[in-house]
């Protein structure tokens, strides 16, 4: 699932008349850098949750056959953006049961995705982590041996790269639900594990940030 309902309010004035995943970098939305690279890892289909200007994505998109994989849509225009956990509540029924991958559309990285599920019994999420970027300077989860915690010396910045078993939203209600408490609830009960990755991150949330990474991209 590619996490693109969001207003990209930071991202205005480019934001205003166009969808952020649909914002170009070196040729390219951003949206599409993510589909491509999650079709060289394995993945066939794909759920996209729409909001903001959702309908554009679709038109630009489509069913996914011009990038060799099936498109789906969990559109939450009506309900307004229903956060992260809100968004993979009401698109699980497209998701299925078994554990799937999750990243949000407003990032750049190139972390290999893996279609093998790496979640191990009595799991529920396996996050990908990154070193702290400027504007995120004290972190957001602790990790010790691959178990996830709330507070600890190291504490990382979450990527917006998971991967989920259903259950961690098992019998939770429809309706606008952050991620973040999800996980922590869980972390508690140690069933959260996580991964620290060092290379090439970026959580593109301003027009400085998108024209940096089209620079880099083009070089």
């Amino acid at each position: 699932m590619i996490l693109a309902a969001g207003h990209g309010t930071r991202m205005r004035p480019l934001t205003d008349h166009t969808p952020k995943p649909l914002l170009e970098v070196a040729g390219k939305p951003l949206i599409v850098w993510h589909i491509e690279k999650l079709r060289q890892a394995g993945f066939q289909d794909i759920v996209i949750n729409i909001a903001w200007l959702g309908e554009q994505i679709p038109n630009a998109l489509g069913d996914g056959s011009q990038f060799g994989v099936n498109l789906y849509y969990s559109d939450e225009q009506k309900d307004g953006a229903l956060e992260t956990a809100g968004g993979i509540i009401k698109a699980l029924p497209l998701l299925g049961d078994k554990p799937f991958l999750v990243v949000n559309g407003d990032v750049w990285c190139d972390y290999n995705y893996s279609n093998q599920n790496p979640l191990k019994e009595n799991t529920l999420a396996h996050l990908i982590l990154v070193n702290n970027p400027p504007h995120n300077p004290t972190g957001d989860f602790a990790l010790k041996d691959s178990q996830m915690f709330t507070e600890g010396d190291n504490k990382y910045t979450f990527s917006g790269i998971g991967y989920y078993h259903p259950n961690l939203f098992k019998d939770l209600p429809r309706g606008k639900l952050p991620l973040a408490p999800l996980l922590r609830k869980a972390m508690h009960k140690q069933q959260i594990k996580g991964e620290l990755y060092t290379g090439d991150w970026r959580d593109i949330g301003t027009p400085e940030r998108l024209k940096q990474l089209d620079t880099d991209l083009r070089q």
